[in-house]
């Protein structure tokens, strides 16, 4: 990873190596990852880590490990820090000038993820309330905002070609791009977790969006800003490979269940990728349906109505198959 240039087409044969490495790598850790679940998953089990399929028949009786996306989670950081000794490799010899700005980001991007992993988790052992899973992203976030305005300090940003005539071509937003961006944070780590509750579908979103911020970020490689992209595909890549076998095993009938640990795992390495890749705005279309499942939920999210513990959908015994979530209130709970 070279020093930032304002020239296209500037990948070389290392970022390319680079890319080619961390393919290797994302593959291993896959295969990792796939033989680790059926090792741990009865440890997790002892461990009182486990929960019970509420949308299959005669769901007490088998007990299903919970927590599995730590195990994702810790095989991808693990890949992330043999990585950098390959990405900044060819900086070490006393000719070269240090990247120290994108080897910060790189550490900030890793000290967020990792943070959140571990509140995820704690989230998984005790429960936590939803002011805390909302105050937690923010505080997570603060070492990618500091980089943010240490390395780059830029609070503009362009508005779409239809509104320029009315709007003008860009906006200053000061100190609310910070808290725009901020709000991203939380808002990604917590709209898996919201979008959740059926066999494969947490671990199955965070695929299908890694998936299209891979594309994007392959389709940008040729543009202006082919290095915040590359930086992107570093982590995008592991990602997606260390999270596929966990989406084989949560797949119905589940095996396993990911916790929230994946949620939050997931959501704020997509924030860390969107921040830093200065792609945020257009990795929320990638988040429509999250985005959609969000204000259809405000009204129980915020207790204008009474939200039940678990709003997924209730087994039918009869017809084995699954009805929506009902909840019953009087206008005095209003």
């Amino acid at each position: 990873m070279k020093p930032t240039q304002m020239s296209t087409s500037a990948i070389d044969r290392f970022d390319f190596f680079t890319i080619a490495f961390d393919i290797l790598t994302s593959i291993v850790g896959s295969i990792i990852v796939n033989q680790l679940i059926p090792i741990l998953k009865e440890k997790f089990i002892k461990a009182q880590l486990y929960g019970h399929d509420l949308n299959k028949r005669n769901s007490t009786e088998v007990k299903i490990a919970e927590s599995q996306g730590v195990l994702a989670a810790g095989i991808f950081l693990v890949l992330m820090f043999i990585m950098i000794a390959v990405v900044f490799s060819e900086h070490l010899h006393p000719a070269s000038v240090f990247p120290h700005k994108k080897f910060v980001e790189y550490l900030a991007a890793l000290l967020s993820i990792c943070c959140m992993v571990l509140l995820g988790f704690a989230d998984d052992v005790l429960d936590l309330r939803w002011s805390v899973k909302l105050l937690l992203p923010l505080v997570v976030s603060l070492p990618l905002l500091l980089v943010y305005f240490a390395n780059y300090h830029s609070t503009t940003i362009i508005l779409p070609k239809p509104v320029r005539p009315y709007l003008g071509q860009q906006w200053n937003l000061g100190i609310l791009y910070y808290v725009y961006m901020s709000m991203v944070a939380v808002f990604c780590t917590n709209a898996i977790n919201i979008l959740a509750g059926v066999n494969g579908l947490e671990v199955g979103q965070s695929i299908v969006i890694a998936i299209s911020i891979l594309i994007f970020n392959l389709v940008e490689l040729q543009g202006v800003c082919w290095e915040e992209h590359l930086f992107s595909l570093y982590f995008m890549i592991p990602f997606v490979a260390c999270t596929f076998p966990i989406l084989i095993k949560n797949w119905c009938p589940a095996e396993i269940f990911v916790g929230n640990t994946l949620c939050y795992f997931a959501g704020m390495t997509f924030a860390v990728v969107g921040i830093i890749g200065h792609f945020s705005k257009t990795m929320l279309l990638f988040f429509i349906p999250q985005i959609i499942n969000f204000l259809l939920s405000v009204p129980q999210l915020f207790h204008f109505i009474p939200c039940p513990r678990h709003r997924l959908p209730r087994l039918d015994p009869e017809l084995n198959k699954l009805n929506p979530s009902e909840v019953e209130f009087k206008k005095s709970d209003l």
